[in-house]
């Protein structure tokens, strides 16, 4: 269950199944339904769309993928006419009716254009919230990987409500590595860090012997990530599914005390199990990691912990916002 943003081209997504922004008659289009129609083999793909003759707005239709996937689904997006002849509820039943026809078909991997933003003329932060929304729903039932395919960042628009705040504490606490920085703040300290440094700073006898030092290593990623599972009274699946993690990848964390994870999934369950500040600071130093100034999905990840919001979605949003990029 995961739903990733992601910049680059639908066509070489290594998905299942490839949504095309189709038109009712499921005739090779221009822009992204030309550049699948290519891929996938134009003759072989008009001849299938032709046996299935139409497909109503917000209706979806699937055919075989030829030489691009297994399968691809020929998605009708409304044409946007003000916003006052039902086009929202026409663009959800689009990708309703595509991720129900994904699943049916057993697909495992999805990747979706933002339907209607193009030639259609959807306003582009409207269409990508419908897309969100509806793929969030239906994600809290479903286990998929779907993605959400921008040809580039640059145009992409967030609806999301924290983006103007979120740039007012990057700009005040942003630290950019260069040569002409003299002074760089270090990365933000968890209270254990700052035990260990007044440890250190009264000097550790060295003849104190290594197998004391390795009696006291702290508890491993995983371990403190299910003890605060079972402190927080949550479930398995209400935790990965909050951290937007995938099932399997969550099953090779419980299985093994010593995973270690990347930033990203560390950060993404600090998300899930609304962490304090210095909970979350915690949780990654188990895993070898620190918030750091200079990095902003760290400085955003941060922001959101302290604003107590735990949207993962609405985090990943901010973040492909401001660098491109999601947990």
């Amino acid at each position: 269950m995961t739903l990733k943003l992601v910049r680059g081209d639908i066509t070489k997504m290594k998905c299942d199944a490839i949504v095309n922004a189709a038109n009712e008659w499921l005739r090779e289009g221009s822009g992204v339904c030309g550049a699948i129609f290519d891929k996938a083999g134009s003759a072989k793909l008009t001849e299938a769309c032709n046996k299935i003759g139409h497909c109503d707005t917000g209706k979806a239709v699937i055919t075989p993928g030829f030489d691009l996937s297994k399968y691809i689904i020929h998605a009708v997006g409304p044409i946007y006419q003000g916003g006052n002849n039902g086009e929202e509820e026409l663009l959800r039943s689009c990708y309703r009716s595509a991720l129900e026809l994904a699943k049916e078909k057993g697909v495992n991997s999805i990747a979706f254009p933002v339907i209607s933003s193009g030639i259609y003329g959807y306003p582009k932060d409207e269409a990508i919230s419908v897309a969100s929304s509806e793929i969030e729903q239906f994600l809290n039932d479903n286990e998929m990987t779907v993605y959400l395919v921008f040809y580039d960042a640059k145009n992409f628009i967030s609806s999301s409500k924290s983006i103007v705040a979120v740039k007012r504490y990057l700009d005040s606490n942003f630290v950019e590595y260069n040569e002409g920085l003299k002074s760089i703040p270090a990365p933000l300290l968890s209270i254990k860090q700052k035990k260990r440094e007044l440890v250190i700073d009264q000097a550790i006898p060295y003849e104190r012997k290594l197998k004391d030092l390795v009696n006291d290593v702290d508890e491993s990623f995983s371990h403190m990530l299910l003890r605060l599972i079972d402190e927080k009274g949550m479930s398995d699946v209400e935790t990965y599914k909050r951290a937007n993690i995938d099932r399997k990848l969550f099953s090779k964390i419980r299985s093994n005390n010593d995973y270690k994870p990347s930033k990203a999934t560390v950060l993404s369950f600090c998300i899930a199990l609304r962490l304090s500040r210095d909970e979350a600071i915690d949780l990654l130093e188990t895993a070898g990691f620190a918030l750091s100034r200079s990095n902003k999905t760290d400085l955003i990840v941060e922001y959101f912990l302290i604003e107590r919001n735990y949207d993962i979605y609405d985090l990943n949003e901010t973040l492909f916002h401001f660098t491109g990029a999601t947990l």
